[in-house]
């Protein structure tokens, strides 16, 4: 059976994407606030913790690369699940600083491990004129879990510190019911012959290097800021509660649901990077939008957090396509685990670096946010010219 031109298998792993998303979903924007709030941790702790909850997936990532290329990466991504379950029970447990670290650490392991696992399983599954359709309806279900998620979070964080255990709980137990997946409908891949270089092989193909370096920015803006730095921001200065935050995240996640598809459609036979382009400039406008939040209320937040939803659309409609396209397939662990460390280099600075410009002033911050997703856009665009002519555009695929 094949819709979308996506297998049977690939749809099943995509319901396990689903069930994990929801867990995460229901946690993510109240994770500071959890610390700051129900452990009585300082704001600027609550967001180290936060931040090594994401930090230590740069160390985990680069570490993940060879043993996908070598173990595959169905095991990886089980692994993954399975750190990530314990990081976030032990976060629910976590009544000192340095409990709360260890656990986050832990986590943070399965974090960066679990992206290029599961980026590069979907890569193996789905064809190469169809890897944008896998990773589109990737999003959606991730998304959709999320945005479940996070309308259930805001619920049941209004019942205060039980309520957030609660949450940290069926995060852990959604991990866990992923990994079952995993392991029940996908098959074990024969894996290519290894290949020498490893990374050296991998930093030497700069067209690869500069969509990574880029890809930096990109996530830590449009995927750091919505979570972890609007809902202190809204919740300190504009006196919005936990339940409209969580249709914060709802808003953004039903975006990224009803839009990614007919994106990713739109995106065949066009430029990578244009939309990549366009992708970070909506990001950019919805963090100067934020700012709006002062005098006019909630509104603009939420019109906000549609327009990134929409750029995050733009975005990931090219970008691992793209990597896949770029990378040896006795390499594509290695490719895909750089990447991922790219996108934990920018989900850790959104809480860390994002909290500390946040008590010392807001304008500030979403400035520097607009104007750094602007770059980005500038030197999507550059990367253009470096690119194999092959990998420029989104193909369409053969069956429509």
């Amino acid at each position: 059976m094949r819709t979308f031109g996506l297998s049977r298998e690939l749809w099943l792993v995509q319901i396990g994407i689903l069930l994990n998303a929801l867990g995460w979903g229901a946690v993510l924007p109240f994770e500071v606030i959890y610390l700051h709030d129900g452990r009585g941790f300082a704001l600027g702790t609550a967001g180290l913790v936060v931040g090594t909850l994401t930090g230590v997936g740069i160390l985990a990532a680069p570490a993940a690369g060879p043993l996908i290329d070598r173990f595959g990466a169905r095991a990886v991504a089980a692994g993954s699940g399975v750190a990530l379950a314990a990081g976030y029970a032990g976060l629910a447990a976590a009544h000192h600083e340095a409990a709360a670290f260890a656990a986050a650490a832990v986590g943070g392991a399965g974090n960066g491990a679990l992206l290029p696992a599961q980026s590069t399983l979907l890569a193996a599954l789905a064809t190469p004129d169809v890897r944008h359709r896998a990773t589109a309806v990737s999003r959606v279900s991730t998304n959709a879990g999320f945005g479940v998620g996070g309308a259930l979070g805001g619920l049941v964080a209004g019942f205060g510190l039980t309520g957030f255990v609660a949450l940290l709980l069926l995060n852990a137990l959604t991990y866990l019911v992923y990994v079952g997946v995993l392991l029940a409908v996908v098959r074990g891949a024969p894996r290519p012959e290894a290949v020498p270089g490893g990374y050296r092989r991998v930093l030497r193909n700069g067209a690869f290097v500069h969509l990574v370096m880029t890809n930096v920015v990109i996530i830590a803006v449009g995927w750091g800021v919505l979570p972890w730095v609007v809902p202190p921001y809204a919740k300190s200065e504009l006196g919005i509660d936990a339940q409209l935050i969580g249709l914060l995240l709802l808003a953004n996640a039903a975006t990224v649901v009803l839009a990614q598809v007919p994106v990713a459609r739109w995106a065949e036979g066009r430029r990578r990077v244009v939309m990549m382009a366009a992708g970070a400039s909506l990001i950019g406008g919805a963090c100067a939008l934020c700012l709006a939040a002062r005098p006019l209320g909630a509104g603009p937040l939420f019109v906000a957090s549609i327009a990134i939803g929409v750029g995050e659309c733009f975005h990931t409609a090219a970008l691992m396509p793209l990597v896949a396209a770029l990378a040896p397939e006795s390499l594509r662990g290695r490719y895909m685990a750089t990447v991922g460390f790219s996108w934990w280099i920018g989900l850790a600075l959104a809480p860390t670096v994002g909290t500390q410009l946040l008590s010392v002033s807001a304008s500030l911050t979403f400035s520097c946010c607009a104007g750094a997703a602007t770059a980005a856009a500038v030197s999507m665009l550059a990367l253009d010219r470096r690119l194999p002519v092959s990998t420029r555009l989104t193909p369409i695929p053969a069956h429509g």
